[in-house]
C-alpha cells in the first residue's frame, strides 16, 4: 500500500510584516505537525522557519497602479508557477497573509482546484472595496482577522471568520501587561555609540516598499532636519527592511536600522500608515502619521475610503489618538510641529497618546496568535469535512 504523501501547505506573504507573521505560523505548524511540507513566497524569516520559498519580497514590492501595470507580466508568470506547484506538490492548504491583490487571485485558483483556503489577516474590506468580502465568502474556507471589529463585519457578508488576536502581541507582550516602557531621559545612546544627553531618538518609518520610501522619505527627512535644527540633543534613525538597499536611504543623511531596532530605540516616531502604527503603539512610542501616494491613486482612493481615519491605532481605539497628515497635507513643517509636542516626557499630548495606546492594547486580544492560526490550519488539513472553527476557543 502506497503511503499517503506528507501534507503540503503553501504560505503566501507579500510584505515584510507578512514574512514575519508567516514565519511564526510556519514554526507552529511544524511543531504541531512535523511531517508537513511548507512552501511559499516571503522573505528571510520564512526561509529560516523552514518554508521552501519560490519567490522573494523584492519580486512583489510595488505601490500604485502604474507600477503594477509595468510589472504585470512578471506577476502573471509567478502566479502560473504557483498554480503549477499547487498541483505538482499536491498542496492541500493555501494560507495567504494579507496582500490581497495577489492572494485573492491565488485563493480563487486554489478553491477551483478543490484545495482548502485559510486567509490570515483579512484584506481591509472595511476601509474600501467591500466587494472583496464576497470573494472571501466564495473562495475561503475560513478567514482569520486580527482587528477586533473585522470579524463581525465580515460575518455580515456570510464569511466564515474568527478573531484570533493580533500577532504583534506575541512580540510585545510585557509581564506587567502594560504598554512597553520607553527609554527614560538620560539613558539613551545616540547613533554610532555616542552618548545622548537626552536619550531621545526619533524614528522615521517611511515604509517597506521601494515606491513608498521614495515618496515618503524626502518629506520625513526634511521634517527631521527641521527638528534637529531646533533640538540639538535629538538623534534620528530610519527603519529599513532587509530587502531594500541601503543606497535608497543615502540622500536622507541619517543612519538606518531594522524596524524592530528602530522601534526599540525610538522616543517618538514619524511613520507611514499601516501595521507599523500598531507596532509603535504596543511598544509605547508616540507617533505622527503621514502618507502620500500618486495623485491618480489618491483621487480614486479618497472616493472609496469609508472610514474616518487611515491610522489603525485610531480605528481600534475609536478615537483620534494619533495625528495624521495625508497627501498635500503632509508637509515637513506640519509633521515637525506635531512631533515637537511629543518630545517631553510630561507633555500633555504625549501622556494622552500613551493612555490611548493602553486602550488599543486591551482591544487587540491576547498573545498566542500564531498558535491559534496553526490550530485552524491543522484542523483544515486533517478534517476534510470541516467548515467551521475548531471547537477549542480562540
Amino acid at each position: 500500500m502506497t503511503p499517503r504523501p506528507r501534507p503540503a501547505v503553501f504560505i503566501s506573504a507579500g510584505e515584510s510584516s507578512g514574512d514575519h507573521h508567516g514565519a511564526a505560523v510556519a514554526r507552529e505548524i511544524r511543531r504541531k505537525l512535523p511531517e508537513a511540507r511548507l512552501f511559499g513566497i516571503g522573505g528571510r524569516e520564512m526561509d529560516a522557519a523552514g518554508v521552501s520559498r519560490i519567490a522573494g519580497l523584492d519580486e512583489l514590492s510595488v505601490m500604485g497602479g502604474t507600477e503594477v501595470l509595468r510589472r504585470l507580466p512578471g506577476f502573471l508568470r509567478l502566479e502560473r508557477r504557483i498554480r503549477r506547484l499547487f498541483v505538482t506538490e499536491d498542496v492541500r492548504l493555501f494560507l495567504p497573509i494579507d496582500y490581497p491583490g495577489l492572494n485573492l487571485r491565488l485563493a480563487r485558483s486554489a478553491r477551483r482546484q478543490g484545495r482548502r483556503v485559510l486567509y490570515y489577516i483579512a484584506p481591509q474590506v472595511w476601509a474600501w472595496r467591500e466587494g472583496r468580502a464576497r470573494k472571501l465568502r466564495r473562495d475561503c474556507d475560513r478567514v482569520l482577522t486580527v482587528l477586533p471589529f473585522e470579524a463581525a463585519l465580515l460575518a455580515r457578508y456570510g464569511v466564515r471568520t474568527d478573531f484570533v488576536g493580533h500577532p504583534l502581541l506575541d512580540a510585545t507582550h510585557a509581564p506587567d501587561g502594560g504598554v512597553g516602557a520607553r527609554p527614560t531621559t538620560g539613558s539613551g545612546v545616540a547613533m554610532g555609540g555616542r552618548p545622548s544627553d537626552s536619550g531621545r531618538v526619533i524614528g522615521l518609518f517611511p515604509g517597506s516598499r521601494e515606491q513608498e520610501v521614495r515618496c515618503m522619505l524626502p518629506v520625513f527627512a526634511e521634517a527631521a532636519r527641521e527638528l534637529a535644527g531646533r533640538h540639538r540633543d535629538l538623534d534620528f534613525i530610519i527603519a529599513r527592511p532587509p530587502h531594500l538597499p541601503e543606497s535608497l536611504y543615502a540622500e536622507a543623511g541619517f543612519p538606518t536600522a531594522g524596524a524592530r531596532e528602530a522601534t526599540t530605540r525610538s522616543w517618538a516616531a514619524l511613520t507611514k500608515s499601516g501595521t507599523i502604527t500598531l507596532e509603535l503603539a504596543l511598544a509605547g512610542v508616540p507617533m505622527v502619521v503621514g502618507y502620500r501616494m500618486g495623485r491618480v491613486e489618491w483621487a480614486i482612493g479618497r472616493r472609496l475610503v469609508r472610514v474616518p481615519s487611515i491610522v489603525l491605532v485610531n480605528l481600534v481605539a475609536e478615537a483620534p489618538v494619533v495625528p495624521e497628515f495625508l497627501q498635500d497635507g503632509l508637509t515637513a513643517e506640519g509633521a515637525a510641529a506635531a512631533l515637537e509636542t511629543l518630545l517631553h516626557e510630561e507633555a500633555p499630548a504625549r501622556r494622552e497618546m500613551l493612555r490611548g495606546f493602553e486602550v488599543v492594547r486591551e482591544r487587540l486580544g491576547h498573545p498566542g496568535c500564531a498558535t491559534r492560526v496553526a490550530r485552524h490550519a491543522i484542523e483544515l488539513l486533517t478534517n476534510p469535512d470541516s467548515e467551521r472553527c475548531p471547537g477549542t476557543p480562540c
